[in-house]
C-alpha cells in the first residue's frame, strides 16, 4: 500500500469513508466430508446452467473463500429485492441518498497499481458520489455476437431484471435511470453498494449489481468486486485497477488462472457457506477518464475468450441542483 494510515483515517478516506469490505483468504480446497446439497426451485433454463457450473466447477466453502461470497436471488423472486436480502443476511440497514457511491473513496483501491492521489478528482467524485451523476449510454454489438446477446435478453435478461444488455441503438435513446443503494451496519460499516441502472426507453434493468473491494490471497492490489445476483446465485466479477499518467482510471477482468481476477458464476448450496464455482471466459475492461472537453467517459469492451462480442460507452455529467 502507499499509505499506512488506518482505514478509519479520515484524511486518507474522507468522511464518509469506511472499511474496505470483505478481505479474501489463502486457497484450499474444501475438506468437507459431507456434499452439501444444491438449493431448489426455479425454471428449467436456470436448473439446467446450475447443473452445468456443479457438474464442471468446483465446490468450495465460502468462509475460506470469502472473495466468492455475495449476494443471490430466491428462485423466483425478481428485480432489487435481493438488495434486502443481503442487508438482512449480514445484520445491516440499506440508506439511499441522492449522492451514494459506489466506493466511500479512490483510496480504497490504494496499492502497487493504483495512486489515487494521480487520478483526476472527478472520477473519484463519480466513485463517491455516483447518485449524483446522470448516465447517458451507446452500445455496439459485434455481428457474429448479436444472436447470443438476443438469446440472453430472451431467455433470462428480461424475466430476472438482469444484465439485459440494449440491442438496439434506440434502446438507449432516453438515456439510463441510476439508483444506488448502501448497506452499512448500525456501527457504520459499509458491507457494500447496490448500483441499479435501468434503460428509460425500455423498463429493462442493464445492470444490477453489488459493488466493493476484496483483495485477492497472495496480492497486495485490492480489486474491484461486482456481483450480479442470479437464481440460486450469481456471476461474480473481479477488477484489476490500475492508474494511468493521463489521470485516468483502468479496471481489467484479464484471462488466468482460478483464483486470479477475472469472471466467475457462483451456485449457492442449501447450507449457505458452500457453492459451487466456474471461471468463465469473460473478459472486460473499462478505461474511465475525462476527455479534453472536461466531460467524463467510459470506454467499456467486453470479449469471450479473445473475441470481441459488445463494446459501451458511458457519458457521465453531474446532476442539476
Amino acid at each position: 500500500m502507499l499509505s499506512g494510515a488506518p482505514l478509519t483515517d479520515p484524511r486518507r478516506y474522507g468522511k464518509k469513508c469506511s472499511t474496505n469490505g470483505d478481505t479474501g483468504s489463502s486457497l484450499r480446497r474444501n475438506a468437507s466430508t459431507t456434499t452439501p446439497r444444491p438449493r431448489r426451485g426455479g425454471r428449467l433454463v436456470d436448473r439446467v446452467t446450475q447443473f452445468w457450473v456443479r457438474t464442471t466447477g468446483r465446490l468450495v466453502d465460502l468462509r475460506q473463500y470469502s472473495w466468492l461470497d455475495g449476494p443471490w436471488h430466491e428462485p423466483d423472486v425478481l428485480g432489487s429485492d435481493w438488495v434486502h436480502h443481503e442487508a438482512t443476511r449480514r445484520g445491516a440497514g440499506v440508506t439511499e441518498k441522492l449522492d451514494s457511491g459506489l466506493l466511500p473513496s479512490l483510496h480504497v483501491l490504494e496499492g502497487d497499481h493504483v495512486d489515487p492521489d494521480t487520478i483526476d478528482p472527478r472520477i473519484g467524485d463519480f466513485y463517491r458520489c455516483t447518485a449524483a451523476w446522470r448516465l447517458e449510454l451507446w452500445s455496439q454489438w459485434t455481428a457474429w455476437a448479436w444472436p447470443f446477446g438476443w438469446a440472453l435478453s430472451t431467455l433470462f435478461s428480461r424475466r430476472l431484471r438482469q444484465l439485459s444488455l440494449p440491442l438496439r441503438g434506440l434502446d438507449n435513446s432516453r438515456g439510463v435511470d441510476s439508483r444506488v443503494l448502501v448497506v452499512e451496519d448500525p456501527a457504520g460499516v459499509r458491507h457494500g453498494a447496490a448500483w441499479l441502472r435501468d434503460l428509460r426507453a425500455t423498463g429493462d434493468t442493464v445492470f444490477s449489481g453489488w459493488y466493493g473491494t476484496v483483495t485477492l490471497p497472495g496480492r497486495s492490489q485490492p480489486s474491484v468486486r461486482v456481483v450480479f445476483p442470479l437464481p440460486n446465485g450469481s456471476l461474480t466479477v473481479l477488477l484489476r485497477p490500475s492508474s494511468s499518467a493521463d489521470g485516468g482510471l483502468r479496471l481489467l477482468s484479464p484471462h488466468g488462472e482460478f483464483g486470479d481476477d477475472g469472471a466467475y458464476l457462483v451456485v449457492r448450496a442449501d447450507d449457505d457457506h458452500h457453492a459451487w464455482v466456474r471461471r468463465i471466459p469473460v473478459h472486460e475492461r473499462f478505461d474511465v477518464f475525462v476527455d479534453d472537453e472536461g466531460i467524463l467517459r467510459t470506454d467499456h469492451e467486453l470479449h469471450l475468450w479473445r473475441f470481441p462480442v459488445l463494446a459501451l460507452h458511458y457519458r457521465m455529467m453531474p446532476r442539476r441542483p
